[in-house]
């Protein structure tokens, strides 16, 4: 079990430092757009949340009962979530819970989850969690409509899911000078920090052999098929310094929000086309024959 908080306030780096200290591993924050800016989480924020030691839980809610709205409201909210997740940074994989923060009856339920399932294909590369009561909780665990599941105590009537990854379990402490709800977590919670992923140095194979230089830094090694040179997404988007995904159901990778046309699947690794790819992230592309290389400069 670990110890966090949530609360709708930002958290300042020496507020943060000290909830830390008292021993929370985790803060939950909200990942609103920018009229929501009096709750909102920012980069910077996230970067002082994680220097104090905290891993971050993104929640959207803008009011209570949005999810009442069904899959009308889930198909504007989810891109607002992911325009935020990508503007702070929040790593592919992890979740984003969508709050419902109302004592939800029976007869809402069909519409809780039409509101997560349009949230959720709006999110390509992240994972959809919801926040609600036991009774949400346990119902849309059972029609598979999220893959993280947040339960407050709050309309629950002492009753607690097995199934919950989090727990909320208190409301309004007052902890280092600041407002918060006191949770506990088990496991599975979907959370991330800022801090960047270790990367191995790029390395060729029999058939990726051409050096991909973004930057003046190497990125990796690619391949030319039908006269052009490909390289993996993932190792593009990391170069780059942008986020990158492969959305399963239009079966298309995406470099920073935006579509890439060209591409290919080959042994289970998408590569993208580095010309295409840089040059509609307004980089500037070339090939050098002499050397062998691609350079890229954005």
């Amino acid at each position: 079990m670990t110890k966090g908080i949530d609360c709708a306030i930002p958290l300042a780096a020496s507020t943060a430092k000290a909830i830390a200290a008292a021993g929370y591993a985790f803060a939950a924050r909200y990942l609103v757009p920018e009229r929501y800016a009096w709750k909102r989480l920012t980069k910077r924020e996230a970067e002082a949340i994680t220097a104090a030691g905290m891993q971050i839980v993104s929640v959207f809610e803008t009011t209570a009962n949005r999810p009442a709205g069904g899959g009308a409201a889930g198909i504007v909210d989810g891109p607002e979530a992911l325009k935020e997740a990508i503007a702070i940074g929040q790593p592919l994989g992890t979740a984003i819970y969508f709050a419902v923060d109302y004592d939800a009856q029976p007869k809402d339920y069909d519409a809780i989850e039409a509101y997560l399932r349009a949230a959720s294909s709006a999110i390509p590369g992240y994972r959809a969690g919801v926040y609600g009561s036991y009774a949400v909780i346990e119902e849309m665990a059972r029609r598979g409509a999220a893959k993280h599941f947040w339960q407050t105590y709050a309309w629950s009537r002492g009753r607690k899911s097995a199934r919950a990854n989090i727990w909320q379990h208190q409301n309004g402490v007052s902890l280092a000078g600041a407002t918060v709800d006191l949770n506990e977590s088990y496991g599975g919670e979907g959370w991330w920090n800022t801090n960047p992923a270790p990367v191995a140095a790029p390395q060729p194979n029999e058939k990726d052999t051409i050096k991909v230089v973004v930057n003046d830094k190497l990125a990796g090694y690619g391949r030319v098929i039908d006269g052009h040179v490909y390289l993996p997404l993932r190792k593009l988007g990391d170069a780059l310094g942008r986020p990158v995904i492969w959305d399963n159901t239009t079966k298309t990778p995406y470099v920073d929000g935006k579509p890439v046309s060209t591409f290919r699947l080959i042994d289970g690794t998408t590569y993208v086309g580095v010309r295409a790819a840089g040059e509609m992230l307004g980089a500037r592309v070339s090939w050098n024959a002499e050397t062998g290389k691609v350079f890229v400069y954005l």
